[in-house]
């Protein structure tokens, strides 16, 4: 999707666009142009082509002695990002900020529109499309003979990569994300010759990042990816995501336990969940610790034995014995403040600033840079696989630590990018040494679900919104940066719902990763088997989640949106999930891309609750669906195929 230019007297752009596509702050050089923006780098406009392939672009800036290699593999669906700096000067050289691409577009802000999205703990996926020159003024930059100065910035800092916004977003039809679990920046700005997108990991300005590089030493950006489309990036994260088996999850946390696991509590639940169709079992947190009191606590991972008093090895029988995979929580960089191993490591193993170990809600953090910490965290989930056969980690991060540290590195930000690639290589590792393991990637909720690490994960928890009429919309909109086979949905139906209730929950969860909690082991056997139909519908989907697209009949959801829609296309099968929460008993949803076509329809779920009539206009590819209750909240799963 990108055509290079690569003259031999300037530096490597997109066709069309004079914006190299490396920029480089150093210190003692900055920019040719005052700004605070990552255009117009005075090392990228000196920058000139040595070499250049498909897959590497070579530049080399003579004043500094820099060689900047620019790295692009392509899939069936996008390109993928990376640019390497090497000092091949005779002295020091200190970076303050390497982008890993920037894209030129000669297009004006006038015919774009930009698409970002926020987050926050409870509220994830929060979509905004407004046209790029609300927040990209129209300077009139010919007429000054100038570039301009500012640009519409997104930054990330510290380890929660989607904590605040995502780092990913889309302007025309460049669709673009960046893979790093720590800090970020993206920056969309005008210039004369049209837009630019610059796509970057830690910087100086933003995040206390500095690197020294000494002569002969490298420094590699984070990788970023882009595409000409959703439907590409979607395809591109399939080629780095690992793949799984589409189990259902049932976990006891949700609504349900809510990190107060007992044997009393779990056998019940263990057989309700057998018997609704779950797959696998995962006793959430509280299973290390003898009282409620544990959060300070955490760290050693040694199983209760006040909760389980003949040992959790009778709960994960018990989970064995109904032929589903045991799984258990971890928050495996973190160690509590009043845990046996806070003594027991080096303070050289925990994130540190000034020589003070980083505290945050009670727990320090540690440094998976040091072979103390990663030795430390291999013998527990060696001890936990080998000897109660768990083969399931849902992994959490609730704390975030900050800028960094400044124990052995050139700064705060180098100190936890050093960090962040640690993890990233523990998770990788952890998998290639139980390589039928299934880890969930969760950081209360959703505030670390980016592509490094779902790279490395094989699902991903979408929210800990507990209010089941509040998911919908991060469920709806979670496909945008996650592939649908890894969004791990909630569906937590409970004895005291509705029927439209239970359903309304239940189909929150069917099109991703069914991830089911609830109190089914005191229901009525008619909730019951109202739960199972919606397992079975989900086992029925799953198969055409790896080769779905997603796309959004109603756009992309605002949180308090009355109606709200997801469609996943399958090869000839598009599936239509629909949820009403408010206003009219009608609602329009254009499917264009079977405008022209007779189509089958079948309610997939609820099968046994009133149907919902519709109509369908072939010629506009409009269907429109009336609800037939006063119930505010309902919902619907659709299986709609082609009519040969």
């Amino acid at each position: 999707m990108l055509v290079i230019n690569t003259p031999a007297d300037g530096p490597a752009t997109v066709a069309g666009s004079g914006q190299p596509l490396v920029e480089v702050l150093v210190a003692g050089e900055g920019r040719d142009h005052v700004s605070r923006r990552f255009s117009e780098t005075s090392v990228g406009r000196r920058l000139r082509v040595t070499a250049a392939t498909p897959e590497l672009i070579e530049q080399r800036d003579d004043r500094t002695g820099l060689t900047v290699r620019l790295h692009l593999h392509r899939t069936a669906g996008g390109v993928r990002a990376h640019t390497t700096v090497t000092n091949d000067g005779p002295a020091p050289v200190l970076l303050l900020g390497v982008t890993s691409l920037v894209v030129g577009l000669p297009d004006t802000p006038d015919d774009l529109d930009l698409l970002t999205g926020d987050s926050e703990w409870l509220g994830e996926g929060r979509w905004t499309r407004r046209p790029l020159r609300d927040v990209v003024p129209d300077l009139h930059l010919r007429s000054h003979g100038q570039d301009g100065r500012g640009c519409h910035t997104m930054i990330s800092s510290g380890t929660w990569s989607t904590g605040t916004h995502l780092p990913a977003g889309a302007v025309g039809n460049l669709h673009w994300q960046i893979e790093h679990n720590g800090p970020w920046r993206f920056e969309v700005g005008e210039r004369r010759d049209g837009v630019y997108v610059a796509l970057l990991g830690p910087t100086d300005i933003d995040h206390q990042w500095r690197q020294w590089l000494a002569p002969g030493e490298s420094f590699a950006t984070v990788p970023v990816s882009v595409a000409a489309s959703l439907e590409g990036l979607t395809a591109h994260r399939r080629s780095l995501a690992p793949r799984s088996d589409g189990k259902v999850v049932f976990n006891d946390y949700m609504n349900t336990l809510m990190g107060d696991p007992t044997t009393a509590k779990l056998l019940p639940l263990i057989d309700a969940a057998a018997a609704a169709g779950a797959e696998v079992f995962c006793v959430d947190a509280g299973w290390y610790d003898d009282d409620a009191d544990w959060w300070d606590s955490v760290g050693e991972w040694q199983p209760s034995q006040t909760r389980f008093p003949r040992g959790i090895e009778e709960v994960i029988g018990r989970i064995r014995g109904h032929g589903m995979v045991p799984g258990l929580w971890l928050e495996p960089e973190v160690i509590g403040v009043r845990s046996p191993m806070a003594g027991k490591l080096p303070d050289a193993a925990f994130l540190q600033r000034g020589g003070v170990r980083v505290v945050e809600h009670g727990r320090y953090h540690l440094d998976l840079r040091h072979p103390a910490a990663v030795a430390h965290l291999d013998e527990v989930v060696d001890r936990l696989i080998e000897q109660l056969g768990v083969g399931y980690f849902k992994l959490d991060y609730n704390i975030d630590p900050g800028a960094g540290t400044d124990l052995a590195g050139d700064s705060p930000g180098a100190g936890l990018l050093g960090h962040n690639r640690a993890h990233l290589a523990w998770l990788s590792a952890l998998t290639d040494r139980h390589p039928g393991l299934v880890l969930e990637n969760c950081a209360s909720g959703a505030m670390r679900a980016d592509q490094a690490t779902l790279g490395r994960t094989h699902l991903q928890s979408t929210s800990d919104q507990q209010d089941f009429r509040l998911y919908p919309p991060i469920a709806v909109a979670a496909p945008f940066t996650i592939l649908p086979e890894q969004a791990a949905n909630w569906a937590y139906p409970q004895p005291d719902m509705t029927d439209e209730g239970i359903a309304f929950t239940m189909c929150t969860g069917l099109l991703g990763r069914l991830y089911l909690s609830g109190r089914l082991d005191a229901m009525s056997p008619a909730q019951r088997a109202l739960v199972g139909e919606g397992v079975t519908a989900y086992q029925t989907i799953r198969t055409d989640l790896p080769d779905s697209v997603p796309f959004w009949p109603l756009g992309l959801p605002r949180w308090d949106d009355p109606w709200l829609s997801l469609g996943l296309r399958a090869g000839g099968t598009t599936y239509l999930g629909v949820w009403r929460r408010a206003g009219d008993d009608v609602v329009g949803l254009p499917l264009p891309h079977l405008a022209g076509r007779e189509i089958d329809i079948d309610v997939l779920y609820p099968t046994r609750l009133p149907r919902w009539s519709y109509r369908w206009d072939r010629a506009t590819g409009s269907l429109s669906l009336t609800t037939p209750g006063s119930d505010a909240h309902s919902a619907r799963i659709f299986k709609i195929g082609i009519r040969e």
